[in-house]
């Protein structure tokens, strides 16, 4: 494939997943602060969500799994993992992560299952579609092409 199809192909998956409430502002924000001099700032942050998120996501699941649940602790894991995905624009993560809080406010451990299952999904979700992403970048750059994302959406 030529460099402008890759191009346009990047374009428009990156617009699908904010038309389709993947990616929230904050992810174009992360953009911008990518520059020659840290060509791959945006795939190193989002690594990071990624091993951050794993790990948070197995905590909720261990601290569900207690005898006596613990809400304040899951609380915690929830609240961590609300901002994480608000940090790098993961909007339908940050999202699941508001019914989750509430249940835990309620101490009702049912809905906190349910929540962490749809965290699950959503993280999953959007891991999926930023490493295919990802790997779309790496074909532009490796044609000679740029990924300049803030200047394509201006």
């Amino acid at each position: 494939m030529e460099v402008n199809q890759l191009q346009r192909t990047f374009l428009e998956y990156t617009a699908a997943l904010f038309r389709e409430g993947f990616l929230d502002s904050q992810f174009t924000q992360l953009y911008q602060l990518q520059d020659e001099s840290n060509p791959k700032f945006v795939v190193e942050v989002v690594s990071l969500f990624f091993d951050d998120s794993e790990r948070l996501i197995n905590d909720l699941t261990r601290a569900l799994d207690e005898p006596i649940v613990d809400f304040k602790k899951i609380d915690a894991h929830v609240h961590q993992l609300k901002g994480s995905s608000s940090s790098i624009g993961a909007h339908r993560v940050k999202n699941s992560c508001l019914p989750f809080r509430d249940f835990c406010e309620a101490q009702n451990t049912d809905g906190c299952l349910r929540c962490l299952q749809q965290v699950k999904q959503e993280y999953l979700l959007i891991k999926n579609k930023l490493e295919d992403l990802f790997q779309l970048e790496k074909q532009i750059v490796a044609a000679g092409g740029s990924t300049n994302l803030v200047e394509w959406m201006l």
